[in-house]
């Protein structure tokens, strides 16, 4: 669609430094055209503030805030868990979040009879691909507006600046100026003395935590909790029955009071370059430590290692923004099975910053102690073993006779 075309855009707003210069700069750049501000609330709590106003007073028509949380629970992060599915050990908070929301402002771009969707991310990074695969699943003749692939600004700096000019209230400064995403999973750093492998956190130094606390910082005194899980969802917390979401949440306060779920890497970005991100994801680090303690009981050999293999190709799909794909759905239904006996009980140990095991349960359990045990035993026939090592082998021992042979020629 052509420029003088659009008169009104849809802008996926978050309140942040982005966003909020892009509101004035749409107006300045596009025929002063009508502006709709959506968020997507995934949890990110103080955040959504006064985002309305402050959308309405930088020029916005008006601004719907979005109650994501159940579905962004139950539709995106439960099946990521159960899948295992980690990119690069990171839990996958922000990738995950960007095709709900995504999908909620097509809904709304449509209802509105909007002419564009618009989105804050740079050229830089990977939230650009996840809004617009999104998009594209949901309206794929929608025109997509992406500022930092126009504008004239460069930086954070200028985009401070620019915010400054136009009379933008920010709720940070030069020096706290971290490019960050929150959500109910985690919390995200990254720029500033971040960009430097080389530096160290400041994990000790207030304020820089937001969600829990460094595991210098922690109790002296260990945290037991126990966690119950039906077919690998999680459904109740130290004998409490609760939802998913409020299962999550009790968990970000417990593994934050403990130091669980840091995690600093450089990880590879899907545009082809590195970068360094620091992360805070208490509660989601105890499921997944959980649900892998459990999955050693109730997955068989076979079936535990592919979907390990598996959980590879699930976290390549979500960290890339393919979750609205045949392949994604497929997965998620291949994991659904593999789930059906995953029930039982979980507890750990939570003690500055680590997750101990301190048992295990389920009426599913293949573990079987009569078989496993070092003492006398009737169900388990030792010299069994002989013919299977036999024929286990015979691959191995038909080769290096061959070998043999040939050698002596």
């Amino acid at each position: 669609m052509n420029k003088q075309d659009i008169k009104k855009v849809v802008l996926a707003y978050s309140g942040g430094l982005d966003t909020s210069i892009i509101i004035p700069w749409l107006k300045e750049n596009y025929n002063n055209c009508e502006v709709i501000a959506v968020s997507g609330n995934v949890g990110q709590a103080d955040e959504l503030e006064g985002l309305e106003e402050k959308a309405i007073k930088t020029g916005a028509s008006k601004c719907y805030i979005e109650d994501l949380t159940e579905e962004f629970v139950n539709d995106f992060i439960v099946p990521t868990v159960k899948a295992g599915a980690m990119y690069e050990q990171y839990m996958l908070g922000t990738s995950f979040a960007r095709p709900i929301i995504a999908k909620r402002i097509v809904e709304i771009a449509k209802a509105e009879g909007a002419d564009a969707i618009c989105h804050g991310c740079t050229g830089k990074g990977n939230d650009q691909v996840r809004f617009e695969l999104a998009i594209k699943a949901f309206a794929p003749d929608m025109t997509i507006i992406a500022p930092w692939r126009e504008w004239s600004i460069k930086s954070r700096e200028e985009e401070i600046a620019y915010a400054e000019a136009h009379n933008i209230p920010l709720k940070i400064t030069r020096e706290t100026n971290y490019s960050k995403d929150k959500n109910l999973w985690h919390l995200s750093h990254e720029g500033l003395d971040l960009e430097d492998p080389g530096n160290e956190p400041t994990y000790e130094k207030k304020g820089f935590l937001e969600m829990g606390v460094s595991p210098i910082d922690a109790p002296d005194v260990p945290t037991y909790i126990t966690l119950d899980f039906e077919q690998g969802v999680p459904v109740a917390l130290d004998g409490e029955k609760m939802t998913a979401k409020e299962i999550i949440l009790k968990l970000n306060e417990l593994g934050g009071a403990n130091g669980i779920g840091l995690l600093d890497i450089v990880e590879n970005r899907l545009v082809g370059m590195k970068c360094r991100g620091v992360y805070e994801t208490p509660g989601g680090a105890i499921l997944y430590k959980a649900l892998n303690v459990l999955e050693t009981l109730c997955l068989d050999k076979y079936a535990a290692h592919k979907k390990q293999e598996l959980a590879v190709t699930f976290a390549d799909l979500v960290y890339n923004g393919q979750w609205f794909t045949p392949l994604r759905e497929a997965l998620s239904a291949f994991v659904d099975v593999l789930m059906k006996n995953c029930t039982g009980k979980v507890r750990l140990k939570l003690y500055k910053g680590n997750m101990i095991n301190a048992g295990v349960w389920s009426s599913y359990s293949l573990y079987d102690p009569e078989i496993a045990t070092f003492d006398e035993d009737e169900v388990y026939n030792q010299a069994d073993a002989t013919g299977f090592i036999n024929l286990f082998g015979l691959p191995i021992e038909v080769q290096a006779r061959a070998n043999q042979k040939n050698e002596n020629k």
